[in-house]
């Protein structure tokens, strides 16, 4: 794993889709730490949290991991903030059974 750019008294978010493990994510914010970061956040869509994911994340480097709710936690973190996504998906159903635009929920700043 290499660190592309400067992160030098940057505060750094990292996105990913899924975290499974956590091993990748917390290698990553402890590279960018190293790499003179003044801290490092985390996101993503949906948290697997398999095997010792969660104790991965409380001994990183990361301040706060922020994901949704697609997937429900086995354990809980102060470090880790669920989002809910259930107003999202009552919007899409609710216009899916009215024939309206789903994708114009997904446009932003036009």
């Amino acid at each position: 794993m290499a660190l592309v750019g400067d992160v030098t008294g940057r505060d750094v978010v990292l996105v990913d889709d899924i975290v499974d493990t956590a091993g990748t994510l917390t290698k990553a914010a402890h590279i960018i730490m190293e790499n003179g970061a003044s801290s490092v956040r985390a996101i993503c869509t949906h948290p697997l949290f398999s095997n010792n994911a969660m104790d991965r994340i409380e001994k990183s480097p990361i301040l706060e991991m922020v994901v949704t709710d697609t997937i429900p936690l086995k354990k809980e973190s102060k470090k880790v903030k669920v989002l809910s996504t259930a107003s999202l998906f009552a919007e899409v159903i609710k216009r899916v059974e009215s024939h309206e635009s789903i994708s114009s929920l997904f446009k932003f700043g036009e």
